[in-house]
């Protein structure tokens, strides 16, 4: 199969012989042959890079990222800023007559990728600047899982109300929904370089808490706990694909997660050692998610099933966090579950002692319903 980055490479005239380009990527941007999207355009014929544009998470994730020249293209870099909800500073478009942007969103809502498309467009149009969105797969498949996010819940996790925490969009049909989301006076030029439905590509992590594919599945679910006092295995080799706290008992745990029926996961007793996040450096026991078959795994509904289960075993290991401003962006006395999830029914759900049936339903059918192509 080919990605949009792969047609540009394989001669596909996309309009951008004799533009000067910025370009969006990270790590993940690399064609079939393992070149970098950088190495790519600048080996089409009139096309000038003139500088790199990192994303929130960084263009490498790997120490790098506050230099102001890239030490592996020794291209200029802007850095992306957490400004209301983020953006690059405004010499970042200068001289520029394209954007291009590779980026490999990892199919959930809450990743950086959503944001900083979003800043993109916003930025671009307002700039007049055409903006190519360089289409790749979606590496957790085409099911959709909810719910959508509301109104009122936007943050740095989530930005466009009505997209669903699980979308099954490739990142072009993200741009364009994101897009069709704007007013059509400041809407950006977007073109997109559409990928091959079919097929799929080897996984690159685009940040190290996304360091498999299981990790990358896992996330759009078991990802809801960082907004609670558990740790999820940050700083491991295994991240989101660990629950626990210290003093939890993992075989009370894996017994409640079984009586779920919940296809394609499993639940084994783990103890771990956290090296970020809460009960960093500290021994946690808990579980570990064994995704054996990702293609049927419900993501969402394995994290709910392990938040209701651990609160029932051990409440005591169980508290919410809260969304401080600076790291997540969202309205003020909102808690972080709500943003996560995109509104309150989670929470208040739970606080009740209810079970998580009921807002698992309500989850499915805002995915069932939910269309791309309206906002």
């Amino acid at each position: 199969m080919q990605t949009g980055l792969d047609k540009l490479a394989s001669g596909f005239d996309e309009g951008l012989a004799g533009r000067r380009v910025a370009l969006l990527a990270d790590a993940t941007a690399v064609d079939m042959w393992g070149r970098h999207a950088a190495q790519v355009l600048r080996g089409i014929p009139g096309v000038r890079v003139l500088r790199l544009l990192a994303p929130p998470h960084g263009l490498w994730a790997a120490g790098a990222d506050d230099e102001a020249v890239d030490p592996v293209f020794g291209l200029p870099v802007a850095r992306f800023e957490a400004r209301g909800q983020g953006g690059w500073a405004d010499p970042a478009f200068a001289d520029v007559d394209a954007v291009v942007c590779d980026l490999r969103d990892p199919g959930t809502r809450t990743a950086a990728t959503s944001r900083c498309l979003d800043a993109l467009l916003t930025q671009a149009a307002a700039k007049q600047v055409p903006v190519w969105v360089l289409d790749r797969p979606n590496p957790i498949g085409l099911k959709r899982e909810g719910p959508v996010l509301r109104s009122g819940f936007e943050s740095a996790r989530g930005v466009a109300p009505g997209l669903p925490l699980r979308h099954g969009l490739t990142g072009g049909q993200l741009a364009q929904w994101l897009a069709s989301g704007h007013d059509a006076a400041t809407r950006a030029d977007l073109r997109v370089v559409a990928c091959d439905r079919h097929g799929r590509i080897a996984y690159v992590p685009p940040v190290p808490r996304l360091p498999s594919l299981e990790a990358a599945v896992a996330y759009a679910g078991i990802g809801l706990l960082e907004a609670t006092t558990l740790s999820v295995g940050l700083g491991t080799t295994t991240p989101y694909l660990l629950v626990g706290a210290p003093g939890l008992d993992p075989v009370a745990l894996v017994d409640a997660l079984r009586k779920r029926d919940n296809p394609g996961v499993d639940f084994v007793p783990q103890v771990f050692r956290p090296t970020a996040g809460p009960h960093a450096g500290e021994r946690c026991t808990g579980v570990f998610v064994r995704i054996y078959d990702r293609t049927v795994a419900n993501a969402v509904a394995t994290g709910l099933f392990v938040l209701h289960a651990v609160k029932s075993v051990a409440p005591a290991a169980f508290a919410w966090r809260d969304a401080d401003a600076a790291t997540w962006g969202g309205p003020p006395g909102v808690p972080a579950i709500d943003l996560l999830w995109g509104s309150e029914s989670l929470r208040k759900a739970l606080d009740k002692g209810q079970d998580v049936d009921k807002v698992l339903e309500q989850a499915s059918a805002e995915a069932a319903a939910w269309k791309p192509d309206a906002p």
